[in-house]
């Protein structure tokens, strides 16, 4: 009976060292990227016209998390000051536009099944400071490579390829 019970310990033991690794290693996962996963109500790649007549504005650029599994925010000029990184769904049509900043853009709508995407994407050319028109490079680059887009109320994210997420706050449309 000894030997029975402790063939069966060793047993439970042999079986939840698996299951125990893949937990840990499932809750580490969901902790680095709990800045990206979206909240529960989110809408993952919301049809375009769930969008139309909306204008939103960076307010935030999460860079991927470095060696360390930190999460670094890129930093970005915010308001009408300072000239903000902004995107308009065009109300009538499959079009956005908007400003990264420096110049202005404009682009189609693309939609299947999977979501939206935006094509032809085209901007003005005026220069600006070195560390605006790299921002806007990068911007225009996350724009034309995003894996995803999720909305939740007034804030959308643009999770790129590259896992950079630039989050988007709602502005009134005037």
């Amino acid at each position: 009976m000894i030997l029975n019970s402790s063939i069966s310990a060793a047993f439970r033991s042999h079986i939840n060292r698996p299951f125990l690794a893949l937990s840990c290693l499932g809750l580490s996962l969901l902790l680095g990227c709990a800045n990206v996963i979206p909240p529960c109500g989110a809408k993952i790649s919301p049809p375009s016209s769930e969008l139309k007549n909306t204008k939103w504005e960076l307010t935030r650029w999460n860079l991927p998390p470095n060696n360390n599994g930190e999460v670094r925010a890129r930093q970005i000029p915010q308001g009408d000051a300072s000239n903000p990184i902004q995107i308009i769904f065009d109300v009538n049509s499959q079009r956005i536009s908007g400003s990264t900043g420096c110049n202005r853009f404009t682009a189609t709508l693309d939609e299947d099944a999977r979501g939206f995407s935006f094509k032809q994407i085209a901007s003005t050319k005026m220069a600006c400071s070195p560390q605006r028109m790299e921002l806007e490079n990068d911007f225009l680059y996350e724009l034309n490579d995003y894996r995803s887009i999720v909305r939740n109320g007034d804030q959308l994210l643009m999770i790129g390829t590259d896992r950079e997420v630039l989050s988007f706050t709602q502005k009134p449309n005037k």
